[in-house]
């Protein structure tokens, strides 16, 4: 039966239903049945222990990379299920199946009562890990019922999803308690997830798995390739890549592009817009603001006049970042909160992003620190923030080298993390 707090927060969901019904229509793969999204699976359960791992969308799937290499590699007789909520974090997935022949994707079902019931029980994994802050009451709860260990990993709460969790200080409580082990990225999320209602003796603090972030095999191959065809032929031409941006980012992108070309008149800027269903919105809002564009999608040629090259396509943003000079970080110029600027630094790239760092500020604060990530306040600063990074390149290269020493001292989280998961199972 269920205990009050979640009996109302199951009534809220169904009240919300229709309009979550909405949400999830328009997130989904043609080749999924939209089943899944109730817990029902046509496919039977693969024979043999399972690891089931959620990852929300694009960003934690990426994120989250390094680990499912090491779950493939670690237990290469599990069966790795990741499931995610968008269709893009499907689609990244599926990118990754070459990592092994066990591995396979579903939608997560939607918290009511009996579709996470139905779900766990269908899977009956070994070991449920969510990545950083998925907390969904019922499928917790369920967990719970199968007597499955449930762990966070990268366990983050951002200032704003706290607030939010304390206005239900009875459910978070009666959340938290399915919860076997948190890996906490730092010590502050540690204490919030412990303010919430999570033991301290069930917590550990590992670091952040963000630092882990590794490059393809070929992105610095491809990247050159690249690099080479959109040059001028002197190999001189200024590229800068704006990364993960957002709806109302790219015109302030636009508008730094813009004066940077005052002052560089061949800067290219490889803009790689967060969400596919927005490429085609990106791609007219370039030439409305006067650019000349080529798509990636349409392998459309970069000739000298082309100011904006698109990168609308799936799976290369860190093929697009390594083609660069200087990057910027999109999310951060609109209150969303940022996105990951490990992976540019990581490739050894100065790199650059707005106000808005909440959801990464823990891994942002030694790349500022070390001066390989600088906050920019509004267009204009980014404009100014580009122009004296061309100006003197050899302290631009010297300030991405710093970022990649940074990251490099930083990593460790994914072998305390596959250490804690190893006493689970």
């Amino acid at each position: 039966m269920l205990a009050w707090p979640r009996y109302f927060y199951s009534a809220a969901l169904y009240a919300l239903s229709p309009l979550v019904g909405w949400r999830i229509w328009r997130e989904q793969v043609p080749t999924y049945s939209r089943l899944q999204r109730l817990g029902f699976e046509r496919e039977p359960r693969p024979e043999g222990p399972l690891i089931w791992l959620h990852c929300a969308s694009v960003g934690e799937v990426r994120a989250a990379k390094p680990l499912i290499e090491a779950l493939a590699n670690a237990y290469p007789h599990h069966c790795l299920l990741v499931t995610t909520m968008t269709a893009t974090g499907a689609q990244q997935v599926q990118a990754l199946t070459h990592l092994s022949p066990n591995l396979r994707h579903r939608f997560l079902p939607l918290d009511f009562p009996g579709s996470a019931k139905r779900f766990v029980h269908h899977w009956q994994p070994a070991l449920a890990i969510l990545f950083e802050t998925e907390l969904w009451p019922n499928l917790l709860h369920a967990c719970a019922a199968e007597r499955i260990p449930v762990a966070v990993v990268n366990g983050r709460l951002s200032v704003r999803a706290f607030a939010r969790y304390q206005r239900f200080p009875r459910l978070m409580t009666q959340t938290l308690e399915n919860i076997t082990w948190l890996a906490a990225k730092s010590a502050v999320d540690a204490e919030r997830f412990k303010t919430l209602g999570l033991p301290a003796e069930r917590t550990q603090v590992v670091g952040s798995l963000k630092f882990e972030i590794t490059s393809p095999d070929n992105a610095w191959e491809e990247s050159e390739r690249l690099r080479r065809s959109i040059s001028q032929p002197t190999g001189k031409r200024p590229i800068w890549v704006a990364g993960s941006t957002r709806d109302g980012e790219e015109c302030h992108v636009l508008a730094a592009h813009r004066s940077l070309r005052k002052m560089f008149p061949e800067a290219l800027l490889i803009l790689v817009p967060r969400h596919p269903p927005r490429f085609d919105d990106v791609a007219h809002t370039c030439e409305q603001a006067g650019f000349a564009v080529a798509r990636r999608s349409l392998n459309q040629p970069v000739t000298k006049d082309t100011a904006v090259y698109l990168g609308d396509t799936l799976g290369e943003l860190g093929m697009l970042y390594a083609a660069g000079d200087v990057a910027f970080v999109g999310g951060s110029l609109v209150p969303l909160g940022g996105h990951n600027v490990v992976e540019p630094a990581s490739l050894g790239r100065f790199t650059l992003c707005g106000p808005s760092l909440e959801n990464f500020d823990d891994v942002a604060a030694p790349l500022i620190e070390a001066g390989a990530l600088t906050p920019v306040a509004d267009a204009e600063a980014l404009g100014k923030a580009l122009m004296d990074a061309f100006s003197d390149p050899a302290t631009t290269a010297q300030k991405g080298a710093q970022g990649q020493r940074v990251v490099a001292e930083e990593r460790g989280a994914l072998a305390r993390t596959l250490e804690g998961l190893a006493r689970l199972l």
